[in-house]
C-alpha cells in the first residue's frame, strides 16, 4: 500500500529529514510532499513573478496565495498530514494547515514539544495523534502501513 504524507510546519530544524530517513530505513512505501521550505523563496515568490509592491500587505498576500496553490493540492491529496510546531517561531501557517486538513477530514498528526501542549490543545484535539519526536511519527506510520 502506497501512502502520501504531507509534512507541514516549521522549517528551522531537521524534523522532516528525520522522518523521511526513518521511513526509508523502515522500507515503508510513502511519498512525502511539503511546502516550499526556503523561507526567502516562499516570501518573495509573489513579487518575483507578479511584480513589486509598495505595501507589505500586498507583497505577503501575493506570496501566500501562490504558495496556497501547492499547499492545498498537497493536503487534499495526502492520506496523512503531519504538522510540526516549533518553539522558536509562531507558525500561524502551520496552524492554518492543521485546520484545513481537519476541515477536509484528513488524518492529522501533530508534532511538538510538551511545552506547547497547552497552547495547541485545540489543534491537538483535532489530531488523530500527537507526537513529541519525529521518530514517534515514523513509528505511527510504520504501524499504519505494517500493523507492527
Amino acid at each position: 500500500m502506497n501512502w502520501s504524507v504531507y509534512l507541514s510546519g516549521e522549517i528551522h530544524t531537521d524534523w522532516r529529514e528525520r522522518i523521511v530517513q526513518g521511513v526509508e530505513e523502515a522500507g515503508l512505501a510513502i511519498e512525502f510532499t511539503a511546502p516550499v521550505t526556503v523561507h526567502e523563496a516562499s516570501d518573495d515568490v509573489g513579487e518575483s513573478i507578479l511584480g513589486q509592491e509598495e505595501r507589505s500587505f500586498w507583497r505577503d498576500h501575493k506570496a501566500a496565495r501562490i504558495n496556497a496553490i501547492r499547499i492545498q493540492k498537497a493536503i487534499k491529496e495526502a492520506d496523512v498530514v503531519v504538522v510540526r510546531f516549533g518553539d522558536k517561531y509562531r507558525q500561524w501557517n502551520a496552524a492554518f494547515d492543521a485546520g484545513y486538513a481537519a476541515a477536509l477530514g484528513k488524518s492529522l498528526i501533530t508534532l511538538h514539544d510538551e511545552s506547547l501542549t497547552h497552547p495547541l490543545k485545540e489543534v491537538d484535539g483535532a489530531a488523530m495523534a500527537t507526537a513529541e519526536t519525529p521518530e514517534q511519527v515514523v513509528e505511527i506510520l510504520r504501524y499504519l502501513l505494517t500493523q507492527k
